[in-house]
């Protein structure tokens, strides 16, 4: 059970629909990682600035309003807080087509329970002997 893995760390959730963010801090939560969760990627930017070590992933969508989107979200967070791992969720863009250049793991909405889990798993290397 993901709730006896001791310091798992914070994921940062970063969506701009209300419903699909809330939806995937209560996947997680149940799952026992701790979220927090920002509704754009200027907030999840400055967010970082100041509590980079706090977290052990960053979860985006890409198309978001704001000055930054979620790409820009995954290339500001690579070039600054290379240790932090990437998850992206899109059901409209790629990592590729949006100009991330940085290592992410992808899920392509709309995704099941198992997908978003193993995408978390995958980016923060719990599934290594799996071999995904």
């Amino acid at each position: 059970m993901a709730a006896d893995v001791p310091n798992m760390g914070l994921i940062l959730v970063v969506e701009d629909e209300e419903i699909i963010r809330e939806f995937v801090c209560e996947i997680l939560e149940d799952e026992g990682f701790t979220t927090r969760a920002l509704e754009t990627a200027d907030e999840a930017a400055k967010y970082l600035e100041s509590n980079a070590g706090e977290v052990a992933l960053l979860l985006t969508d890409i198309l978001m309003p704001g000055t930054l989107n979620g790409a820009d979200l995954a290339n500001l967070s690579g070039d600054k807080y290379p240790d932090i791992p990437i998850l992206i969720m899109s059901g409209h863009e790629t990592p590729e087509s949006s100009g991330v250049v940085h290592p992410v793991v992808f899920i392509r909405k709309p995704w099941s329970f198992g997908q978003l889990l193993q995408g978390v798993n995958k980016a923060l290397g719990y599934d290594k002997e799996e071999g995904y």
